[in-house]
């Protein structure tokens, strides 16, 4: 299987003519799902004990597999938070894989443990984070979410000397499944903080307050969340961060989705108190044209990282001799270099492009909620909210929502999938694709339209 011969060779020329041509695809096939039961039938038996051939794997996989999957970078693609990794990303993913790089240690990989570093630097300093805040590169927001929680409590157990008590972190009630999640991994409690909307340091004020003491020496941490998945909502950030500091409570920034906006500079005002937080995370999978899978966590001090998450063990002694071990900072210790695509594309563009590519769908998402307006058969929700937009076709029912989102996907015209506001059914555009363009939403809200039906 390891050898290198003419079988390879013809191997590796059709699959990079594939990736190639992937890549050039402007814009890609949407494609959808297919049931289990009919790709079975079209493929049949894929392991098997002397192998199909690396040809034929690929044909499966090209002809059967892949149009059985939709492309999040579809430029119509607007439901759950999409993907537009630039071509310089994508194509240096393929790099990456073919390097063989372990980015668990400076010891295997100081060169792309170094440009990881500079990538993260760059999103500490839109943060306003300190020289020297740092973080790691890991899957993505439920990974940064549950490694950044798990550090807040051993903060707080080192410092309140409670090792054996059951801590409880605050958030939203409109805060990511994921810090659900990560409270129910960690057997910790979570108090879903009412707000409106928005979350405050008000509103957590009150809910601390209301609690009986005992309680309140269990909370560990604050979650806020800068982007809501659904609306884009930006909590309080600095009354938040005014709370945290008084009670002496870690702050963490979930900008899973919504902190790439910080790129943009039109948007930055919107995260005024972030720069106060503990640690914060942004997936550049989402909004700042990486490829899957890559989620930014940073501290304000990684040391208290370190100690929360480094892995001890005799193989390992030779790494702790203090220089930056990705492995240090997060649940992980096996990891590729998973940063060096968004690094690699962000050497290659400039950070003004980023900038230019943020603003450009911003623009377009207030273009959107403007072409809604002008809808007769359309209803906006919300004003804009970073780059999403929530309305209704008027008259519609759940059925007719989920019949027309299936109609859309077959056709290839565009997804979007229903979503909920106040309990009521409702679309919703996510827009971070700098190719998508004004005819893009057109074309979309035209099928909307009571004749089309």
């Amino acid at each position: 299987m390891h050898q290198q011969d003419q079988r390879t060779e013809v191997l590796t020329q059709a699959i990079l003519r594939y990736a190639v041509e992937r890549i050039r695809m402007n814009p890609p096939t949407l494609d959808g799902p297919k049931s289990e039961q009919d790709l079975r039938a079209m493929v049949g038996q894929t392991i098997t004990a002397n192998g199909l051939g690396g040809l034929e794997a690929l044909r499966i996989f090209t002809d059967v597999l892949a149009p059985a999957c939709i492309s999040v970078d579809h430029p119509r693609f607007f439901s759950f938070v999409p993907a537009a990794p630039t071509e310089a990303a994508t194509l240096f993913d393929l790099v990456v894989g073919a390097s063989s790089i372990c980015g668990t240690s400076w010891l295997e990989a100081a060169g792309a443990v170094m440009a990881e570093n500079d990538a993260l630097r760059w999103l500490a300093d839109l943060a306003g984070f300190p020289p020297d805040a740092g973080g790691v590169f890991v899957s993505g927001g439920t990974a940064g979410n549950l490694s950044a929680l798990i550090t807040a409590r051993s903060v707080w157990r080192e410092a309140s000397g409670q090792n054996q008590t059951r801590g409880l972190i605050l958030t939203a009630d409109g805060a990511h499944a994921s810090v659900q999640q990560a409270a129910f991994v960690m057997d910790a409690d979570i108090l879903a903080v009412p707000c409106s909307g928005t979350m405050t340091g008000a509103d957590l004020e009150q809910a601390a307050t209301s609690l009986p003491a005992s309680d309140r020496d269990r909370i560990f941490a604050v979650v806020a969340t800068s982007g809501t998945t659904n609306l884009g909502l930006i909590d309080d950030l600095s009354s938040i961060a005014e709370f945290c500091r008084e009670s002496s409570i870690w702050l963490h920034v979930d900008g899973a989705y919504g902190a790439a906006a910080l790129a943009a500079p039109s948007a930055r005002g919107l995260f005024d108190g972030i720069e106060q937080a503990d640690s914060f995370i942004v997936d550049p999978h989402k909004w700042l044209f990486a490829p899957l899978d890559c989620c930014a966590l940073i501290y304000r001090a990684p040391e208290h990282a370190r100690v929360a998450h480094r892995q001890h063990g005799d193989y390992l002694e030779v790494l702790y001799d203090g220089i930056w071990n990705p492995s240090d900072y997060a649940h992980h210790l096996s990891r590729r270099a998973r940063g060096l695509p968004f690094w690699f594309s962000l050497a290659t563009h400039g950070t003004a492009a980023y900038a230019d590519a943020v603003e450009k769908t911003l623009a377009l998402t207030q273009t959107a909620a403007t072409l809604i307006d002008a809808s007769p058969w359309c209803e906006r929700i919300l004003p804009p909210n970073l780059s999403i937009v929530i309305f209704k076709r008027k008259g519609w029912t759940e059925e007719d929502y989920a019949r027309w989102s299936q109609e859309l996907l077959e056709t290839g015209e565009g997804f979007v999938m229903p979503t909920k506001y106040q309990g009521e059914t409702v679309l919703r555009f996510c827009i971070v694709n700098p190719t998508t363009t004004e005819d893009d939403i057109t074309l979309v809200l035209d099928t909307l339209a009571p004749e089309v039906q």
